[in-house]
């Protein structure tokens, strides 16, 4: 059996999907633990799991989009987080002496430290943003910008001359939590698994009222992601508008005091178990957000796509491409409009088709058991296999 050290960053959907392929292996036997904040980690990644303690910095809630959400996301966040969680998941790395890093593309200090160790490590995409590299032909100076951020905390770290590779990109896998039907083919990067949703059970920490569900209607979820949640209180009073003639039932993740007197029919909750509605649901209305069209996805949900910044709007043009939800304006799209769009999901038999195709692809994938299958390989490698080279990937 081997040793694996996870080193994401404090962010739920970052965390969750990792959270579910350390599972899969510490059921398959294997030592597993988190560099991370014990008081962030602990509510979603179970009270089991070993979490070798480093400073937590909180990730802001962010009103930027476009270009300037990037900057402020790596100037504001990426960069700071390397610096504060350098020295602890240098710790953490002496004291629970891992095989493998599973290192969230994002969280550099774990890059940096398996190259300071000489460790085997996985870079692991939990967005679409760093699925490949999506400036480097359309916005250039920003691919270089980002590289700059990267050398300057190579340095930082100590280490010598300049980054061999990308740091975003591990030489040896790079494991993504979505799959072909949405991405198409990819050019590269070569060691690149799609695995589809890495899903499992989650820690409990709310209760959902399930019999609210009526079993004789339809079922919509309406969500925009925690980070959103300070924009997203006009595109939520509009949602309850579209849905408000509708003879469905709609739950909607917000603070119930920003849609005072909802219809009976509408249920506001600060928080629901996502996984465990899933089934219950006939549409998602949402930011696009990776984990949310996945886990929709998984389980044949059509959806209805607002993206908003970051990976979103990637996202919502994949699951466009794919036949399997629609794609409105999250700042723009008025309730009559966003109206026609939730009934088209839920009415649409090729729509429906398409999420099932989604549904079926995804399972053929593997998820978090694949995932945790190709983990298990870096640590033990077959007999005779040749160490990887590093991959440039495209100049």
């Amino acid at each position: 059996m081997s040793r694996f050290l996870f080193v994401s960053l404090p962010l739920t959907g970052h965390v969750n999907p990792m959270a579910a392929v350390a599972k899969t292996l510490t059921a398959q036997g294997h030592d597993v633990a988190w560099a991370g904040s014990e008081s962030y980690l602990r509510p979603l990644v179970g009270p089991e799991a070993v979490i070798q303690q480093i400073p937590l910095r909180p990730h802001r809630r962010q009103a930027d989009r476009g270009m300037a959400a990037a900057k402020t996301r790596w100037e504001e966040y990426i960069v700071p987080h390397c610096k504060v969680s350098l020295k602890g998941v240098d710790k953490a790395v002496q004291a629970f002496q891992p095989d493998v890093l599973a290192v969230d593309q994002h969280a550099v200090a774990g890059a940096l430290a398996a190259h300071r160790y000489g460790l085997t490590w996985a870079s692991m995409a939990p967005t679409t943003m760093e699925l490949t590299r999506p400036y480097r032909s359309a916005l250039p100076k920003v691919e270089a910008w980002i590289h700059g951020h990267l050398a300057d905390l190579w340095t930082y770290a100590g280490l010598p001359d300049k980054p061999p590779h990308d740091l975003r990109f591990s030489p040896h896998l790079l494991i993504a939590f979505t799959g072909t039907a949405l991405t198409g083919p990819l050019a590269w990067p070569d060691n690149a698994v799609l695995v589809g949703p890495s899903l499992a059970k989650r820690p409990a920490d709310h209760d959902f009222p399930t019999d609210w569900l009526d079993p004789d209607r339809k079922h919509v979820l309406i969500s925009m992601g925690t980070l959103a949640a300070e924009t997203s209180h006009g595109f939520y009073e509009r949602a309850v508008q579209a849905v408000r003639p509708l003879g469905i039932q709609a739950v909607v993740t917000a603070a119930p005091e920003t849609i005072p007197d909802p219809p009976d029919h509408v249920l506001v909750r600060a928080r629901v178990p996502v996984l465990e509605l899933m089934p219950h649901l006939d549409a998602v209305v949402s930011h696009g957000g990776l984990n949310t069209v996945c886990e929709s996805l998984a389980h044949g949900v059509p959806l209805v796509l607002a993206p908003i910044k970051g990976d979103q709007p990637i996202n919502a043009a994949q699951v466009a491409a794919a036949g399997a939800g629609v794609r409105v304006s999250f700042a723009r799209t008025r309730p009559e409009v966003l109206r026609e769009s939730i009934e088209s999901v839920l009415e649409d038999k090729a729509i429906r088709k398409a999420a099932a195709r989604v549904r079926a692809s995804f399972a053929v994938a593997g998820g978090a058991i694949a995932a945790a299958g190709q983990l298990a390989l870096l640590a033990n490698p077959p007999l005779g296999e040749k160490e990887r080279e590093p991959l440039e990937g495209p100049a």
